[in-house]
Order: structure tokens, then sequence, then C-alpha cells
């Protein structure tokens, strides 16, 4: 076997070259060009789906930040024509709102009037007391009265009384009879006159008596 670094030739067996010692044993071919240009097909082939999937994904973020954008497009649109609407609403609720104070001022108007024509009431004009048996003559003026009397007797007589008359021929009044409780009875009437009345009291065996007079004024 002739050795590959000073050409002598040795046995076939010979594992070293007998005159400079070289290795005699033949080493296998290495592959290793056939596995880099192998790595380098792989690192092409992962770099291109790299850039595929950089690429869908840029694809589908576009896509969706447009529909954003059109969705948000659409939601101003919208907004915008629920705020005009909402205008509109707030200006006819104004409206409608102006028209009902209006309507309750008209209506609180004709409450104050109403009111006022109510106001009036029953004040006295004339109180008159006594005791015994008697009678006594009252001047009362125009207008609505109303005559209010009552009366305690001394005992059940069947002449205890108490009567009030006026010239216009209005009266009343009250008395007891023989068998009647001893109490205070009471009694009234109303009369409307356009002119003076006079009205008599007339009073008979009382412990005491009282007829007030009021006007509706």
């Amino acid at each position: 076997m002739k050795c590959s670094n000073c050409g002598f030739e040795n046995k076939d067996k010979a594992k070293f070259c007998t005159k400079c010692g070289n290795s005699l044993i033949v080493k296998p071919t290495e592959s290793v060009p056939a596995k880099s240009n192998n790595s380098k097909y792989l690192i092409i082939g992962l770099i291109a789906i790299i850039i595929i999937l950089i690429a869908t994904i840029g694809y589908f973020a576009l896509n969706t930040n447009s529909d954003s954008v059109v969705s948000n497009e659409n939601s101003q649109n919208a907004d915008s024509q629920n705020n005009v609407q909402s205008v509109g609403e707030s200006d006819n609720e104004a409206n409608e709102e102006s028209d009902s104070a209006k309507t309750t001022t008209v209506s609180s108007s004709k409450t104050s009037t109403t009111t006022q024509s109510d106001s009036k009431e029953w004040v006295s004009i004339g109180s008159y007391s006594g005791k015994g048996s008697g009678s006594e003559t009252i001047n009362v003026p125009e207008g609505k009265i109303m005559v209010k009397l009552s009366a305690y007797p001394i005992k059940n007589y069947a002449t205890n009384h108490l009567y009030v008359t006026g010239s216009n021929g209005e009266s009343g009044g009250v008395d007891w009879g023989s068998k009647s409780a001893v109490e205070t009875r009471s009694d009234s009437f109303t009369y409307t006159s356009s002119s003076e009345e006079i009205f008599t009291i007339d009073y008979y065996e009382t412990v005491n008596w009282e007829v007030e007079f009021f006007r509706y004024q």
C-alpha cells in the first residue's frame, strides 16, 4: 500500500507507513457539503414559512382594523343621529313643558279666582245672653244671616221657652213641656235679606240663654 505522505510502498495489511509512520487507514469520505446543503434548504424553507405566516397575520390584522374602523364610523353615525333625535325630542319636550306650564298657569289663575270668590266665611255680628224672663229687640243688618240660640230652663214648666222672631217672618226657638228633661236645648236658622231686619228675643223662666247672629261675608 503506497503511503500518501512519502510515497513508500508498504504491505497491503500495514496500518502505518514503515518509512514515515503516516497512517495508512483510509478515512471514509465525509458528506459535510451535502448536510450543509440540506441545512441551507431547511433554513430557506423555514424563512419562507415565516414570511407566509407574517403576511397572513398582517392581512387578517388589516382586515380586522378596517372592519373596526367601519364599525366605529357606523357607531359614530348612529350616535350622531341619536343625538340629533335627542335634541329634537328635547326641544319637543321643552315645548310641551312650556305649554304645560302655560296651562298650569291658566289653571292656577282660575283656581286663585275661585278661591277668592269662595273665601267668604260666617262672621259673628252680635251675641246676646241673659236669664230669667223678658224680651229684647235687636236690629240685624242686611245680608245672608245665620241665627244660633240655646237656653237652660229653671224647671220643666210647660211655658219655659226661648223664641227669636224677625220682622221678615223668620223665627226659631226652644221650649220644654211639663214632662221634658231639664236640659240645655239649641236651635238655628238662616235667611237672606236685602234690608235691615228687627228681631225680638223672648225668653221665660230660664237659668241662662244665648243668641248669636252671624253674617256670611
